[in-house]
């Protein structure tokens, strides 16, 4: 039935945060579609280099507002996809590197 979701989705407690925060429908459901996009077709972010290599962001645009997805592809067995963050777009990669350099040991 529908779109080929076989991708799996995990979304980590940060990302997992803010999306319970957003009492804003219509946002939520963008931000809901945003993530079925992505596990259809996980490389429709955009592809990121240096302190962020192995991450993918996707943006969207809602009220004049620029929101963002961080997320990871774990390519074994299965293709999982693992949302790290979301948010709008101030201090979204300052936050996405203080991530990585957390939990990158």
């Amino acid at each position: 039935p529908g779109g080929r979701l076989m991708t799996k989705l995990v979304i980590l407690p940060p990302a997992a945060r803010y999306l319970k925060k957003i009492k804003d429908k219509p946002l939520k459901d963008k931000f809901r579609a945003a993530m079925d996009q992505i596990q259809i077709e996980p490389y429709c972010g955009d592809h990121k280099t240096g302190d962020l290599a192995g991450i993918y962001c996707y943006d969207f645009f809602y009220n004049k507002t620029k929101y963002e997805i961080a997320y990871t592809i774990i390519e074994e067995n299965d293709e999982t996809i693992v949302v790290i963050l979301a948010g709008t777009r101030e201090n979204f990669y300052a936050e996405l590197k203080r991530y990585m350099q957390r939990h990158q040991r």
